[in-house]
């Protein structure tokens, strides 16, 4: 079993080309997207959705096959057409350039695997089995879904303001650990979960802090 490093990649402003325009596709440029990517599609054909995002100028759509050298000066490479043989030659070529592929044909010939993502504002959870099959990854996902309700991405949008709050207001490194760790022992996640929760105004932040800067 192949066993792989999880990654957290930045592709804001990459460029990152996608070869085939089917349902495949479609999930990668759409993920691709949502990571700030910029898109180029190769393919003689797209899905409605990739159509409209073309049109829109969401993404660039080459309408022919791959040829060598389309990937030249990539930061990503999806090889996800439904032809084997062009996908194996698109990651031979990714690989030769050092590009990182995946291959949605057979996983073992590129270099990284997607894996199901769940996202809640700030968080995001990858989930994988290595190839033991996409039916389990959805189950797993719809399970975390269920663990990990909405109420997470207003709660770390909190954490992140009051950290930067502490950090702002607060010179000492001692503190600020201490207030941090303070931070995380708040009930603030469930008054967030049962809808109780009152959003600290700046006075309130400052009594917090002042309170909670001693053990």
């Amino acid at each position: 079993m192949s066993l792989y490093l999880p990654i957290m990649l930045d592709c804001s402003g990459q460029h990152c080309v996608v070869i085939g325009g089917g349902a495949v596709a479609e999930r990668r440029v759409l993920g691709l997207l949502e990571a700030g990517a910029q898109v180029t599609v190769i393919s003689p054909e797209l899905t409605e959705a990739l159509t409209g995002l073309a049109e829109t100028s969401r993404l660039i759509w080459l309408s022919r096959h791959y040829a060598p050298g389309d990937i030249r000066g990539a930061f990503l490479v999806y090889a996800a057409s439904n032809d084997v043989q062009v996908n194996g030659d698109v990651a031979q070529e990714a690989r030769t350039q050092g590009i990182p592929v995946n291959v949605v044909s057979h996983a073992e010939v590129g270099s990284f695997i997607t894996p199901a993502v769940l996202r809640r504002g700030r968080l995001t959870i990858a989930v994988s089995t290595s190839g033991a099959g996409p039916g389990a990854v959805t189950r797993i996902r719809e399970q975390l879904e269920e663990l990990l309700g909405e109420e997470y991405e207003p709660y770390l949008d909190f954490l992140y303001r009051m950290r930067g709050e502490i950090k702002r207001r607060e010179p000492s490194s001692s503190v600020r650990r201490h207030l941090l760790r303070r931070l995380e022992e708040l009930d603030v996640l469930d008054e967030m979960r049962q809808g109780t929760f009152i959003e600290w105004r700046p006075e309130v932040i400052d009594t917090w802090i002042a309170d909670n800067r001693e053990e």
